[in-house]
C-alpha cells in the first residue's frame, strides 16, 4: 500500500511544478512583445506629434498641450505651404528620385551579374573598384563634384544632382546585389546556357525573379537616400526653380521661423512618400538584406 501511494503523492507535488514552469515560460514570452509595443510607441510617437502638430493654428501651438490632439484641428498650414511652391519642389524631388533610382538598378544589376558570372581578372577588379568606392566620403569629392558638374553646363540643373546621386548609389547596391546573385545555384545559370540562352535572357528569366528582394532592398535604400539628399542640392543648385524638397524644408525654416507648425505640415508632407514605402516594402527589404549578408 505505501510503496503504491509514493508515486500518487511524487505526481502531485510535480503537477504544481510544472504549472509554475508554464507560467514563468508565458511570462518570458510576453516579455518581448511588451518591449516591442514600448519601442513602437517611442518611434512612431515623433511621426504623431508631428502630424498633430500640422493640424494646430499658430495660436493654440502655444496654449495646446503637446501630447494632446488638436483642440480646433485645421487644415491651412498645409495650405500655406501648399502655396509656396511645394508642389515643384515636390515633382523635382520626384522626378530626380525616380531616374536617379532606375538608372542605380540598371547599371547595379547588369554589373552584379557580370561580376557574379564572369569570372574574370577585369571584372573582378571592376568589383574592387566599387568596393573602393565605398571607403570615399561624400563631403571630400563635393568641390571635384561641383568642378565637373559646371564643365558639363549642368549647374543649376536637377541632373547636376542625378549623376552624383548615382556615382555614389551603384558600389553599395552592386554589393548587395552581387552577394545575393552568387548565391544563386550555378545549375541554373549553366542549363539555361546549354539550351542556348543568353546573357540578357539569363539576366532577365532567371537572375532578376530570383534577386527580387535584393532588387527591392536596393529601390527602398536607394529612394531614401536620394529622396532626402541635402549635400548635393546646397552645391549644386541655386534657382528656385530646380528646388528639391530637403533645400525647400530648409528654406521654409527661415520663411516661417516662428510658424511651427506650418514647418511641420511641410515636414509630415515631405516625409509621408518615404514613410508608405517603408510600410509597403518592410519585409522585402529586411528580407532583402537578410537573405544577401546571411548565406
Amino acid at each position: 500500500m505505501g510503496v503504491g501511494i509514493l508515486p500518487e503523492k511524487a505526481a502531485t507535488e510535480q503537477q504544481p511544478q510544472q504549472r509554475r514552469s508554464r507560467s514563468a515560460g508565458q511570462l518570458w514570452e510576453i516579455v518581448p512583445i511588451v518591449f516591442g509595443i514600448i519601442w513602437l510607441i517611442i518611434a512612431f510617437y515623433p511621426v504623431l506629434y508631428m502630424f498633430m502638430t500640422s493640424l494646430r493654428p499658430l495660436a493654440d501651438f502655444f496654449t495646446d498641450v503637446p501630447w494632446l490632439p488638436p483642440t480646433h484641428p485645421t487644415l491651412s498650414n498645409y495650405g500655406d505651404i501648399l502655396a509656396n511652391d511645394f508642389g515643384l519642389y515636390f515633382a523635382n524631388t520626384a522626378f530626380v528620385t525616380v531616374i536617379s533610382v532606375l538608372l542605380i538598378v540598371v547599371v547595379s544589376l547588369f554589373a552584379s551579374y557580370s561580376i557574379s558570372r564572369i569570372r574574370n581578372g577585369f571584372t573582378q577588379g571592376v568589383f574592387s573598384l566599387f568596393l573602393v568606392g565605398l571607403a570615399i566620403p561624400l563631403q571630400a569629392t563635393i568641390i571635384p563634384i561641383y568642378a565637373m558638374i559646371t564643365n558639363l553646363h549642368l549647374y543649376d540643373t536637377l541632373f547636376a544632382l542625378i549623376l552624383p546621386s548615382v556615382a555614389f548609389g551603384i558600389p553599395l547596391s552592386v554589393l548587395v546585389l552581387v552577394t545575393y546573385i552568387r548565391d544563386i545555384p550555378k545549375e541554373l545559370h549553366e542549363s539555361m546556357l546549354l539550351d542556348g540562352a543568353g546573357h540578357f535572357r539569363i539576366l532577365r528569366s532567371l537572375v532578376m525573379p530570383l534577386s527580387r528582394p535584393a532588387i527591392i532592398t536596393v529601390v527602398i535604400y536607394e529612394t531614401i537616400q536620394v529622396w532626402n539628399g541635402f549635400l548635393f542640392p546646397l552645391v549644386l543648385t541655386q534657382s528656385a526653380s530646380v528646388r528639391v524638397l530637403p533645400l525647400a524644408l530648409w528654406s521654409f525654416q527661415g520663411q516661417y521661423t516662428t510658424n511651427v507648425p506650418a514647418i511641420l505640415a511641410a515636414v509630415f508632407l515631405s516625409a509621408t512618400p518615404i514613410i508608405l514605402l517603408y510600410i509597403f516594402g518592410r519585409r522585402q527589404l529586411l528580407g532583402g538584406l537578410v537573405a544577401g549578408f546571411s548565406k
